[in-house]
């Protein structure tokens, strides 16, 4: 099983992301049998838009700014890992908290 936190550097963590795009609505919809978020984004998957509303909802569901949130892989995959500062545990609470 992998976990959802594979890497910390420096008040940073990185998180497994399953991200399903042209949902009816921004969501965190749980975890997948390998740790992973499934997070619902309702943007379509062209140029770019799904990404840049991924970015926002993750950032404004764990309290940090847009700029604190970055994708590391993925960027054109289902599948990512996104890199965010700040606390770890708060962070994953947040992210919990929003399933």
């Amino acid at each position: 099983m992998r976990f959802q936190v594979r890497y910390r550097c420096m008040n940073s963590m990185r998180m497994y992301l399953q991200v399903i795009p042209n949902a009816s609505r921004n969501e965190i919809v749980g975890r997948s049998e390998n740790g992973e978020y499934k997070v619902k984004i309702h943007s379509p998957p062209v140029d770019g838009a799904a990404n840049k509303n991924l970015l926002k909802f993750i950032a404004s569901t764990v309290g940090v700014s847009k700029s604190k949130v970055r994708i590391v892989s993925g960027l054109k995959s289902r599948k990512k890992i996104i890199e965010i500062d700040g606390d770890e545990k708060k962070i994953k609470q947040y992210m919990d908290n929003g399933i």
